[in-house]
């Protein structure tokens, strides 16, 4: 691959948003167990995020638990509210009051409207209670968060689209919003299969090429190993996802590839690559 400035960041995901039951994630059950040691579980978590930042590597993060964020937040570079709770009012404040860029995922439905109403909100400055270190409750201010943005997850279908791009980039436009997308290539938009996340990808890298700007980044569920297994008594592979599927490592340098190839067009037709940051 040549060299292009793709910022690459790794996902640390410690909570699992269920639909109905499941494995809650890292924080909630580190040892898989079901005794829900939450101190290993956000130890740990904090220690893996700052080898992780020592290594020059940025960290994301969906914020699920608005308590749990308290303990982690300051080892997030970029954060996600998800479409189960980007209607949610604590969500939207928290992301108001956070330091970091904050992405707001369509809903379930795939409604748009409701990530630019959260948008909105979270610019704004809102009054909430928190705790202190001390264990005490105290109510704050936060300051607002000005750099939010829509993440297009897919819904019932998928909205991926240079079609959906262009509309929605219009829409927070006349909202009055940066026009800048992220686009999960997971979820509704690869229909929960991980091999289509590549089909996502080569679309994406096919409409940069083409010389949209609004894309600011895709999101990727990559793994050691591709595919997914089931939590049970038996033995884990090691690598192998336990919650949604995920490309293999190789699959994820072919994922990677599409983006180098279709920001080394923009170089070569003199667009600047920064704005793909």
């Amino acid at each position: 691959m040549g060299r292009i400035p793709l910022k690459l960041v790794m996902r640390t995901y410690f909570e699992k948003p269920r639909t109905r039951r499941g494995w809650k994630g890292f924080i909630v059950d580190p040892d898989l167990n079901g005794k829900f040691d939450l101190l290993k579980g956000i130890t740990h978590s904090r220690k893996l995020m700052q080898s992780i930042l020592e290594l020059g590597v940025p960290t994301a993060n969906e914020f699920l638990d608005t308590n749990i964020a308290l303990y982690i937040a300051d080892l997030v570079c970029w954060g996600a509210i998800g479409a189960r709770t980007t209607e949610s009012q604590p969500h939207r404040q928290l992301a108001s009051g956070l330091h970091c860029p904050m992405g707001f995922k369509n809903g379930t439905d795939g409604n748009i409207d409701i990530s630019i109403d959260a948008i909105h909100a979270a610019q704004d400055c809102h009054t909430m209670l928190t705790q202190t270190t001390d264990n005490q409750t105290v109510a704050i201010q936060t300051q607002g968060n000005n750099h939010c943005h829509v993440i297009l997850r897919g819904g019932a279908t998928p909205n991926y689209s240079s079609q959906h791009i262009k509309q929605t980039s219009l829409q927070l436009k006349r909202s009055k919003l940066s026009p800048k997308i992220v686009v999960d290539c997971s979820h509704g938009n690869s229909g929960k299969l991980a091999k289509n996340q590549l089909i996502v990808v080569e679309d994406i890298a096919r409409q940069i090429s083409s010389g949209e700007i609004n894309i600011a980044g895709v999101m990727c569920e990559s793994y050691l190993v591709g595919g997914n297994q089931k939590l049970g008594n038996g033995a884990l592979n090691y690598g192998q996802s336990i919650t949604d599927e995920c490309l293999s490592w190789e699959d994820t340098l072919i994922f990677l590839d599409h983006l180098n190839v279709a920001m080394l067009k923009k170089v070569s037709s003199q667009l600047t690559p920064t704005e793909y940051v």
